[in-house]
């Protein structure tokens, strides 16, 4: 793979991250975070790690199950997303 292809590639994934992200934060809207028990870090460390005990299941235990809700893909690319909220949080700007 080129340098070219490989940044193309890298770039088709952020911009499929951001159009989720996106699309989620309108329909949850910013107080699921913001809001969350404990604070909104708190609860992303929480997200984060239910997203790795699923990645964990899905790659060790169902390798060859195809899985009932999200992929192994799309449970990447939310925390991907998590991680951005986390530093948008830790920046000041996540909405309130």
């Amino acid at each position: 793979m080129s340098k070219e292809e490989f940044e193309a590639e890298v770039k088709k994934i952020f911009d499929e991250a951001y159009i989720l992200l996106l699309r989620k934060h309108n329909d949850y809207g910013p107080k699921n975070i913001a809001d969350a028990p404990g604070g909104a870090i708190n609860g992303l460390i929480v997200r984060k790690h239910d997203k790795f005990e699923r990645i964990k299941n899905l790659f060790y235990n169902k390798p060859n199950q195809a899985p009932e809700f999200e992929t192994l893909r799309e449970t990447f690319i939310d925390d991907l997303n998590y991680s951005a909220i986390a530093i948008l949080n830790l920046d000041g700007k996540w909405p309130k």
